[in-house]
This record gives C-alpha cells, structure tokens and sequence, in this order.
C-alpha cells in the first residue's frame, strides 16, 4: 500500500462521516416529493452546489488535468458553450419544468405527447446514465488502484456501498446536501494541490509559463480553425457545448431533477446560472494543474502505468503531497464519486418509479418511499457491475456515450417545444432515426465527439417535423 497512515485516517473518516451525514436525512421521506424532490425545500445556492457537484465528476478531476497535460486548455472552448446553454435553458426550458408537478423530465413530454413517447425517452435517459455512471465509477479504481497499490474491484464496491447507504435511506435532500460538503471538499483539495504544486516547481509560475511556451503553447485557449474531426476548436467547442449542456441539463433527469428540487422558477434559473459561473472556473483550475504538472515533470519526471496519463493527478497526490494534504485531496477525489453516483441513483430511482412505474405524483404512501428504495438498491447493484468495465480514456468516454444520446433526446424535446404540428409518430420516429443516425457516425465516421449532439439534434427535430407530416391524423396537445 503507497498511501501513508495519516493520509489513509483522513479518507476513512471521510468517508464515515459523509455517509453518517447522509443518512440522518432518512426521517424527512413522507412521500414520494420528499424522497425525490427533497420536498422543494432547498435554497438555490445549494443547488447550484449540487449541479456543479453532479456534472463534476472524478473523470473531471483525472482527466481535465491529463488533457491538459498532453495539449493545451483548449478544452476551456468547450466549457464556454456551457456558459451560453445555461442562458438558452433559462428561456426556452425552464419556464416549462414549472407548469405543472413533474418529478421527471419525461413527464413534459408525456404532457405534449403522450405516454408512450415518456417511456421511450426515459429507457433512452437510463441506458445512457448507467454507461456513463459505469465509466465515472470506474475512474474511481484508478485512482485508489494509484494511492492503495491496489486492484479496483474492492475500491469501486466500497465507494458504491457507501454511496448507496445514504441514498437509500435519505433520498434526494441527502444528494443535496452531501452535494455541498463534497463540492467544498473536492475545490479545497484542488486549490491546496495548486499552490503545492506551484511551490514545488523551481522558479514558480514564471518557469510553468516558460515550459508552456516552448512546449507549443500549452495555455493556449482558442483555435479559430474550421474542423469537423479536431475535438477542441472554437466552433466544435462552443457550439458542442452549447448543444452538449442543452441536452444534459435541460433533458436527462439527473440535472432536471435538482431544477425541479427548486421552490419555484426564479430559484431554479438562479441556481442554473450561478453554476455556470462555478464550473467554468473549476475547469480552468483543472486544466492549469495539468499544465504544471507537465512543467513539473520536467524537473521530476512522473512514472504513468501503462502510459495511462489518467494516473499522472493520482500518481503526483500520492508521491508528492505532504502528509495531510495528500488525504484530503484523494478524499476529495472519493467525494467527487460519490456525489455523481448519489445523483444518478436517486434520477435512476425516480424514473423507474414515475415513468415506468406509475407511480402518482400525489402519492404519500409510505410504500411508494419503499419501493423507491428497492429501485435505489437495483440500481446500485447495476452501477458497480459497469463500473468494473475496462474503461479507458474516461473523461472522453464518458462524453461520448451521453453525447451519442443526448442528441436524440435534446432533438425530441426542442420539436415539442417549436413545432406545434409534431405528433408522437413523428417524435418517436425523430428519436429512434436520430440516435441510430448517431451510432452510424459513432463507428463509420471520424467526426469529433463535440459535434454528436448539435448532429443528433437536427436530425431527430428535422426527421421528426417530416415524419409528423406524414401522418397528420395523429395529434397530440402542444406545450402550453
């Protein structure tokens, strides 16, 4: 085991303390509003918490710094559509999530379409959310593999038992405010990393600055090139993310599910917003980290197992940090995970309730909590068998396997939204055509991933629009 005593005390506390935090929340689930929505009682801020600790995830803090420290901060290109698709959400979406009592995003389109076309959605949400989770679960294995010298198996079965515990018995106020402590924690650790760093490079930031210039521009942020398989451009990057935060936030249940958690519209497009503000500055944290660490390396080079630059964060923390330090930022990577697959969880747990369920949105019975937390277990066990996959690359994988999807799911809600003549034959077809079409550039084709979901769309509201043509008899009520 390469991790110290100390260092190793600190993750165990952690991780006894965040599940015991979680779990006190179990005696506030009455009913099926407070066991998914946490009852509509959380402030905004909280929220904007829980967003920014849900889209960050461990593949964030291993793998933002190794694609810095193998290119640039291009990646930051990216994060800025983030930015514009929050402001488009605040507009066109949110307003919508607020006329009625959803507890799902599918259920907006139940309202518009019908039911089956609810349930089609929400398989689409739960496959793509399962992959995903699997990936970011098992990008917990690398790093505890790193610090305990370890194989992954028990890592990613402690970090799932946990979690599961505290989701199980405190439902989705305990998602939230675990949320808070694990975002507070994760940027702690990130920002002692920093300045640890910093100090241990000879000649501080002048001498990290130097290295990146020679090295071919390293803090470059833009490319103004026109390219369709260059991942990181302005165009792929902004228009990607835009479109990729879209569909994300604005059509899976994981996000939409903390929009819906808000006490009315202004708090969810307060919490929306302000999130943006967050992640874009944590993402330039993590890039910058992979610059120094490339800067470091030059003075002290870093062994990467397997050439897996996934490791190259880990490996730094569990060699470099002073004791202390070293526990709190591993602890702080162990909260990350936790935090994404409480989040999934309880929006797994909820779709399979409402959407395939039937569970009413009115119901206080006790035994709707129950089951709700028999899908919870279900999903658990589901979660930590993917997360044993071999994943390689997994902020990348993970981008693609919901960038895949999300184009289909983004394309059927925005033809809800706009096209007041789509029917479910049309929105069914636009779907299915849609995601197959995304699979097809997936393997046939060399276009960049950040262009999957802006494609996905288009093609989905486009052969939605016409195949609702065709079959003008079968109406559906617009979206008031």
């Amino acid at each position: 085991m390469q991790i110290r005593p100390i260092d190793f005390a600190i993750i165990l506390l952690y991780l006894a303390g965040i599940t015991l935090f979680g779990v006190h929340f179990r005696r506030s689930q009455q009913s099926l509003r407070d066991y998914f929505l946490g009852g509509k009682s959380a402030p905004w801020w909280a929220l904007a918490c829980s967003i920014v600790a849900t889209e960050t995830s461990t593949l964030t803090i291993i793998g933002t710094p190794a694609i810095a420290y193998e290119g640039n901060l291009g990646f930051l290109q990216l994060v800025m559509g983030y930015l514009v698709a929050r402001v488009i959400l605040c507009v066109v979406f949110v307003p919508h999530y607020f006329q009625g009592e959803f507890y799902t995003a599918y259920q907006l389109l139940e309202k518009r379409f019908g039911p089956q076309i609810k349930r089609a959605a929400a398989v689409v949400f739960v496959v793509t959310r399962a992959l995903a989770e699997g990936v970011r679960i098992a990008a917990i294995g690398k790093v505890v593999s790193v610090a305990f010298g370890t194989g992954d198996r028990l890592s990613i079965a402690i970090v799932a038992a946990l979690t599961l515990i505290y989701t199980f018995e405190g439902g989705m106020r305990a998602v939230i405010w675990t949320d808070v402590v694990q975002l507070a924690l994760y940027l702690t650790g990130s920002i002692a990393a920093f300045f640890l760093l910093l100090h241990r490079i000879p000649g501080g930031w002048p001498a990290v600055a130097q290295v990146a210039a020679a090295a071919g521009g390293k803090l470059s942020i833009f490319d103004f090139g026109f390219s369709l398989t260059r991942t990181y451009t302005f165009w792929s990057g902004v228009l990607g993310g835009t479109f990729l935060t879209m569909a994300s936030h604005g059509t899976d249940q994981t996000m939409v599910q903390r929009l819906l958690a808000a006490r009315n519209e202004r708090d969810a497009k307060t919490a929306l917003l302000s999130s943006g503000v967050l992640i874009f500055v944590q993402f330039a944290l993590f890039l910058v980290l992979g610059v120094m660490l490339f800067a470091y390396a030059q003075h002290a080079p870093l062994s990467l197992p397997g050439g897996d630059t996934d490791r190259i964060f880990p490996q730094f923390i569990v060699r470099e940090m002073p004791v202390g330090i070293a526990g709190l930022i591993l602890a702080s990577i162990f909260a990350v995970a936790m935090s994404n697959a409480s989040g999934s969880l309880n929006s797994l747990a909820s779709s399979s309730m409402i959407d395939f369920g039937g569970s009413g949105n009115s119901s206080a019975d006790e035994r709707q909590v129950q089951r709700s937390r028999r899908a919870t277990l279900a999903w658990g066990l589901v979660l930590g068998a993917l997360g044993l996959a071999p994943w390689k690359h997994v902020l990348e994988a993970g981008l693609t396997i919901a960038s895949i999807t999300y184009g289909g799911l983004l394309g059927v809600f925005l033809l809800g939204l706009w096209n007041r003549r789509a029917n479910q034959t049309g929105a069914l077809v636009g779907l299915l055509i849609g995601i197959a079409s995304m699979i097809a550039v997936r393997f046939a084709t060399h276009l960049a991933y950040t262009w999957y979901v802006l494609v996905g769309t288009v093609v989905t509201f486009l052969v939605g629009s016409f195949a609702s043509f065709l079959r003008k008899n079968d109406t559906s009520a617009p979206i008031a």
